[in-house]
């Protein structure tokens, strides 16, 4: 994989530790559902919990700005550039 990547102009790799909540836009994510949708609720069967869950994503999805905001958040940027055949 290394070797593939490193012949990869367009590819750039990034080494972060094991685990950095800060650096996981999800979790950010996750907060904004637990906060709201998932606060105070005790589900009587998992696909409760998941729906749920779905209602919390599509609410965040909804907003143009929010999803956006996650990854500002942690620093990271997205560079879009399409590869070149």
């Amino acid at each position: 994989m290394r070797a593939w990547a490193a012949g990869q102009d367009w590819l750039t790799l990034e080494r972060l530790p094991a685990y950095v909540p800060e650096l996981n836009p999800v979790e950010l994510l996750w907060s904004a559902i637990k906060t709201r949708e998932l606060a105070n609720l005790a589900g009587d069967r998992l696909a409760d919990v998941a729906d749920t869950v779905e209602r919390g994503i599509r609410r965040v999805s909804s907003d143009e700005q929010l999803p956006w905001s996650f990854l500002a958040h942690t620093g990271l940027t997205i560079h879009i550039q399409p590869p070149q055949n």
